[in-house]
Order: structure tokens, then sequence, then C-alpha cells
């Protein structure tokens, strides 16, 4: 009797877990979201439709294959969809940001998952928490930032660097912000980019970019100043294989009586975030004045972005252009988890619960940068 009424416990046990998995999986995601403290308002699970493309197998060295960016010899000026304010809000723990790429004015833009413009203050951060599926790319604009992983690499990016980060298969770290003697805030970008469908599962790795490595080129009788971080502007090229999807990040600074046609890939979507000043984006009648911290979002057609800034203006303006290759395939987003199914988001979710396929150096890891956020 003793063995029957076991085995009734574990049959029952099963079918429940089958019957109410969801409700299982919420609570676990609960208990996640409590104990990392991140990304609080990220939304609930986005499921985007587009064509569901079949397995392959992971490379052993999983590099994306160089692209053809297919520049066009023509000149036809890419059309704005729209453009639109990036509202501050808390996020993290006590940091501040302006997301305009992740909400409902600009959702499933291929390969774009996330944009925050953030400001982390002494006493906020980004304490311990998990990734799987993404990439992130971290421009700092003032300050210094350091950062820590259960993998023991840990390092500071300071102002003008980069950090290109590829979660992959699964990654836990930090970002804290250097405490300024003055006591200002850290200030920067960081933008989330959707890994291809058979990257997603690779090795997690970093590779930062520092600001004395980039390459600069001045255009229009020095009105112009372009960082050129990846891609092409002016003749000039950027440091190569930064990150696995391929994108596009040029740091423009306009002055008075300045303009630029900069070409972009064919078929890429494409969004430039203004920093500074005014500018006007287009010419003539489609032309648009936009202020700072709005995004302005492209039409895939066209083969380049005009941006000038009247002679008149009383400031420079600076804003970033940012191009990226289409990613035909589904996005299904948790948080920090990004996955082309609900069924692999809940994967990972168990994975990071019970730390493995991936996670299994986060057990009892704890960083040091991240504990002073502790409690």
């Amino acid at each position: 009797m003793k063995f029957i009424s076991i085995t009734i416990s574990i049959l029952v046990a099963l079918f429940s877990i089958v019957i109410f998995r969801e409700q299982v999986v919420e609570f676990a995601t609960a208990t996640i979201e409590t104990l990392s403290n991140y990304r609080k308002d990220s939304p609930e699970v986005i499921d985007t439709s587009a064509t569901r493309q079949e397995e392959t197998k992971l490379p052993t060295n999983p590099i994306t294959p160089q692209t053809d960016t297919n520049m066009s010899s023509s000149t036809i000026p890419r059309a704005i969809r729209k453009v639109f304010l990036a509202i501050e809000q808390a996020e993290g723990a006590g940091a501040r940001v302006r997301r305009s790429i992740g909400t409902p004015q600009l959702r499933n833009f291929s390969p774009f998952l996330m944009l925050d413009h953030f400001s982390i203050k002494p006493g906020a951060g980004f304490p311990d928490h998990p990734h799987r599926g993404q990439e992130t790319i971290t421009y700092l604009i003032a300050g210094a930032v350091d950062h820590e992983d259960f993998a023991g690499n840990a390092g500071t990016i300071e102002s003008g660097d980069l950090q290109f980060m590829t979660a992959g298969r699964g990654i836990i770290h930090a970002e804290m912000p250097r405490q300024n003697p003055d006591g200002s805030a850290n200030v920067g970008l960081q933008l989330w980019v959707d890994l291809p469908k058979q990257l997603k599962m690779c090795e997690p790795r970093y590779r930062d970019l520092k600001a004395k490595e980039i390459p600069q080129v001045d255009l229009d009788d020095d009105k112009v100043h372009v960082k050129v971080i990846s891609g092409q502007s002016g003749g000039v090229d950027s440091v190569k294989d930064l990150a696995y999807t391929p994108v596009w990040i040029l740091d423009f600074e306009v002055k008075p009586g300045g303009k630029i046609a900069q070409p972009l890939p064919q078929g890429w979507n494409a969004f430039a975030y203004t920093l500074e000043g005014v500018a006007k984006f287009g010419t003539g009648k489609d032309e648009r004045s936009v202020d700072q911290y709005h995004n302005v979002v492209f039409e895939r057609d066209g083969d380049l972005v005009e941006v000038s800034v009247p002679e008149d203006a009383k400031s420079s303006a600076r804003f970033i252009l940012i191009a990226g290759q289409v990613l035909e395939q589904e996005v299904v987003q948790y948080g920090p988890f990004v996955l082309n199914s609900k069924e692999e988001v809940y994967q990972a979710l168990f994975d990071y619960q019970t730390h493995s396929n991936g996670f299994e150096r986060a057990k009892d890891w704890q960083s040091e940068i991240g504990k002073s956020m502790v409690n």
C-alpha cells in the first residue's frame, strides 16, 4: 500500500505540473523578480509574430558571417516614421533612465530590444542580475561604471568608452557607478540587441572599446564631427567584430550651419537619439525639427539620412545614429531573458533557478561591487 500511495502521489505531482505549468512559472518569475530587483518595469512576455526558423546546430565558435551591407550608390533619403520624447522613469536600484525602445512607443524594432539613456547618481546602480539571449552595448558619456560577473570578469569603462557584452546562454553580472568626487551622476546609453536564433546559446563574452580607439572624422568644413563606433562614415571604417548582430553606431556633433547626408545599409532598421541641442532631420516638406531626448525612427526604404543645424542655432547638436540588420525571427522576452519561444523562456527561468545550463556559476555567487546595494 505504501508503494501504491507513493506512486499515486508522484503521478498527481507530475500531472499538476503539466496542468498548472503557467501558474508555477508565474510564481517562479515573481520570486526571481523580487530577488533580482532588476528591470522591474520590464514588460510581460512579448511575443512578436515573425517567421519561425528551423533549429540550427550551434557552431563551436559562433561568429556572425560577414554581412553584405548593400550600400547603394543612389541618394534617396529615408523618410521619418515617427518622432517621440523618451520619458524619464525609475529603473534598477535608484537609477533614472529615458527609455525610447522597449516601450509602447517603439517595440519589435528588430534587432533592437531596448535603448536606455541612463543617469546613475551615487548610491544607485544595477546590482546582480541575469541575462540570456541578447547582447548589450553600453556607451558611457560621463563618469565611470564598474562591472563584474560570475565568471570572474571585472573592469571599468570611463567617459567615451564602450562595452559590448554577449549574454548568450547565460550570465549574471552587476553594473555599478563610480562615486565621482563632485557627486555628479554617471551618464550613458545602453542598447539591447537581439541575437540570431542560432547564437542564442553561445558562450558569453565581453569586448571593451576605449575612447582613444574609436576612429573619428571631420566633415563639411569641420562643422560635423563623427565618432565611428561601428560602421562607416566619411570614408572611415570602424573597429571590426564588436557584436555578433551587425549594427552601426555613429556619434555625431553638428555645429550651427553644418549638415550631413549619412548613407546606411539598405533594408536595415535605423533610428537617431538626440543627446544635445536641436537638429533638423530630413529635407524640404519632410524636414522635422527635433529637440533633446527624442528618438527619430526612420523608414527602411531609402539610402541615407539627412541632418542639419541652422546657421542661427544657439548651440551645436549631438545625436547617436544607430542601424541594425533585421532578424527575421520571433522574439519572446521576459525581462532580461530574450528567446524565440515561450518554452525557451520557461527553460531560462528554470535554468536560472536551478543553476544549470549556463547558470552553474550563479550558485552562492555575489558580486563585490553589488554588495553595497544589498538590503
